[in-house]
């Protein structure tokens, strides 16, 4: 355990279930507000704005379905199913943009038709997820064991970082349907991403550039951090959960050792900047460009992580995911009903102007929460 002090126990389960009865209470009224509605962002009058009418394959168009699961799930409030089931019908418009839909065909179906197969059984949900899989693996590239990320002709060598949170859809889909096929591409990209995104100090690259004929290495790129060989910590992120995902299906000690030395990387850099995240943790200190959905996202990681080791292990990581989210929620968290959503802060990216709101921001809120919460009831 985390300390032999009980009532710091009792102090952190008070504030984990307090903080859960916030989230409930403020996406209770959210959730019938914006059943049919996707948001994506918010305008300077604190509403929730979308692109779906423009862009229904946005990659962020599942998180606010998959964040009703996921409460529907944990709570089993009618709210909160009614708006999942409205959202996961919405995105079937997205299967209609066959030649641009891209790499994150996870973040959109895994954590709305996969949790809703999951936890009710539904047939058109399942068709759904496997639909979705199906045209993932239509990215694999044979030359090269890996997923092709975006659809520009001239990105056709690229894979990022982010694509391990959606190889989880290509593990669910082989469950279900006992084809090996996809398990098998996603431990070929983990493999890759393995060798070529993770530096020896636990650090990770964006974007790798891949020949397309021999799969050979050619280049790293900035993507969304500062630059080539800088540390863009939602990356870092990204890597954290999707490495620690992939060992949870496959049991290959790899990706587990490989999840916590990204992890043990983060865990060093948040701990100089009262666990918010700069944005690049490489940046210098001016500006000052921290993003709470980096913390969030490494924090349901380090969470995942902790089901995987030993118990002797699990106190490292349990620790420093509560740190994480109670400093973001303590310093970013906006429970009024004037803003409708919760945590504030996001950067989409180093050069971004100015933070924001971020809807998977508010998704790996209640994901680490939750894992936190069923931790210490163990």
């Amino acid at each position: 355990m985390i300390s032999s002090n009980k009532g710091g126990f009792e102090i952190m389960i008070n504030w984990i279930n307090e903080t859960l009865e916030k989230v409930d209470k403020k996406l209770s009224r959210t959730s019938v507000i914006y059943k049919d509605f996707i948001p994506s962002s918010i305008d300077e009058n604190g509403k929730f704005t979308t692109i779906y009418e423009k862009s229904p394959a946005g990659w962020t168009n599942g998180f606010w379905g998959g964040l009703m699961w996921l409460m529907y799930t944990k709570t089993n409030k009618d709210c909160y199913l009614e708006a999942a089931k409205s959202n996961e019908k919405m995105l079937d418009k997205a299967f209609e943009y066959t030649e641009t839909l891209d790499h994150d065909n996870g973040f959109r179906w895994e954590i709305t038709s996969g949790r809703s197969y999951e936890h009710t059984g539904d047939k058109d949900s399942r068709k759904r997820l496997m639909l979705a899989a199906n045209m993932l693996v239509g990215r694999y590239n044979p030359l090269g064991d890996y997923l092709v990320a975006w659809s520009q002709k001239d990105r056709q060598g690229w894979a990022i970082i982010d694509c391990m949170m959606n190889l989880p859809l290509l593990y669910k889909a082989s469950e279900i349907s006992e084809y090996e096929r996809f398990k098998e591409i996603a431990i070929k990209h983990a493999d890759k991403t393995m060798k070529h995104h993770i530096r020896p100090d636990g650090s990770s690259n964006h974007i790798v550039v891949y020949d397309t004929k021999t799969g050979e290495y050619v280049e790293s790129l900035g993507g969304q951090g500062m630059d080539a060989n800088s540390s863009w910590s939602r990356g870092q992120a990204w890597a954290v959960y999707g490495f620690a995902l992939s060992y949870k299906h496959t049991k290959n000690q790899e990706y587990l050792d490989t999840a916590k030395k990204v992890a043990h990387y983060f865990i060093a850099n948040v701990s100089i900047t009262d666990y918010i995240p700069k944005t690049d943790f490489r940046s210098p200190d001016e500006p000052d460009k921290r993003d709470t959905s980096a913390g969030l996202i490494a924090a349901a990681g380090m969470m995942e992580i902790a089901e995987h080791v030993p118990e002797y292990e699990k106190d490292i990581y349990v620790k420093h995911a509560y740190n994480l989210v109670k400093a973001i929620v303590d310093k970013y968290a906006d429970w009024t009903e004037e803003y409708d959503g919760i945590i504030k802060n996001g950067m989409i990216q180093y050069k971004s102007p100015s933070p924001t709101y971020l809807p998977y921001g508010d998704y790996y809120l209640a994901d680490a929460l939750y894992r936190l919460k069923e931790y210490f009831e163990k």
